[in-house]
């Protein structure tokens, strides 16, 4: 069927036919890039739904420090996994991987595309390619807790690069949860918890086609700088003093959170908060784009360009094209 045809079968938005293969648009990049604007975007021209893949987003309570989709982009276009799990609960890349790809099974049955964004490279990894089995060892675990406690996250930190090199230069060696967590594995299987993520992908039921958002390292530092001071200026403070009395739970060791202890014990000054936040954001976009430049078959585009989303969106038309699907030149409004 030749691009543009209106019959109905054609439009982007149709019941998927039983012949064809669904379509998961993914959007990644780093921090401050412009992800949430981009598949908005993006999913307005379908005229589908989004899938939040950001590890820090799904946590109730802090909407402001992890920069969710607020109200007015939520009722652009449903989002999915965002503000759902408590801060005192746990909740894995694992679980991720079987609950989204439960809630894309259910979609894909009547339509035809659905868009997946966000900055976590292993949430992304566990929807397009499948997790392996990743051991775990309680006893291990305790261990290394212990030793946190007594020696503190450095001797931790060196044992891990150690081990796992690979893994601990694209980790945030400052989240102790999650230096635990790949000692641990280290410890229990014997190998590096990073052998664990390249292996050959699993077969999924849908295709992809992945945008990723870059732009100069100056100016992404500059948004990171500014986004920090429109998160304070927003409520930052409140919102973790707020979660104080959770501080200790995997979900508070996030960039943005855990600077602020000891501005409360009366260490800090609010400015030295706040330049320890920029700082560690712009290291933690740094370590995003070296996740993501190592994923194959993305598609780049310059996010600071005037016309970025004008390009993603008619690189789009083109792969709908190929479908045989017919991409509106206009994003729904609805």
């Amino acid at each position: 069927m030749a691009f543009g045809a209106h019959d109905s079968a054609s439009e982007v938005s149709a019941p998927i036919q039983p012949n064809e293969k669904p379509l998961l648009v993914v959007v990644v990049g780093p921090t401050a890039v412009g992800k949430t604007h981009t598949a908005i975007q993006i999913a307005r021209a379908l005229k589908t739904e989004i899938i939040n893949a950001d590890s820090r987003q799904i946590y109730r309570g802090m909407a402001i420090g992890t920069a969710q989709p607020d109200q007015t982009e939520r009722a652009a276009v449903p989002h999915h996994f965002v503000d759902f799990v408590q801060p005192e609960d746990l909740y894995s890349a694992g679980q991720f991987e079987s609950e989204a790809i439960e809630w894309l099974g259910q979609w894909f049955r009547a339509r035809r595309t659905a868009v997946l964004t966000g900055g976590s490279g292993l949430y992304v990894k566990a929807v397009l390619e499948g997790l392996d089995d990743i051991p775990s060892d309680l006893a291990i675990r305790a261990s290394l807790k212990e030793r946190l406690q007594m020696e503190g996250l450095e001797g931790l930190v060196n044992e891990l690069r150690k081990l796992d090199p690979v893994h601990a230069d694209r980790m945030d060696l400052q989240n102790p949860q999650r230096v635990v967590r790949a000692l641990e594995v280290c410890l229990a299987a014997g190998r590096p918890f990073s052998s664990y993520h390249g292996k050959q992908a699993f077969e999924r039921d849908f295709d992809t086609w992945v945008v990723g958002l870059r732009m100069p390292k100056e100016v992404l530092n500059e948004r990171i700088n500014q986004r920090v001071l429109h998160m304070v200026q927003g409520g930052l403070e409140a919102e973790v003093k707020s979660l104080q009395h959770l501080s200790d739970q995997n979900a508070l060791q996030t960039v943005g959170y855990r600077e602020w202890n000891g501005y409360f014990q009366g260490q800090k000054s609010r400015e030295e908060v706040v330049a320890e936040i920029q700082l560690r954001t712009r290291q933690f976009a740094k370590r995003q784009m070296t996740w993501f430049q190592k994923m194959p078959h993305i598609h780049w585009f310059d996010a600071h360009e005037n016309d970025a989303n004008e390009n993603i969106l008619a690189a789009l038309r083109v792969e709908c094209s190929r479908r045989g699907w017919q991409l509106s030149d206009t994003p729904s409004r609805d």
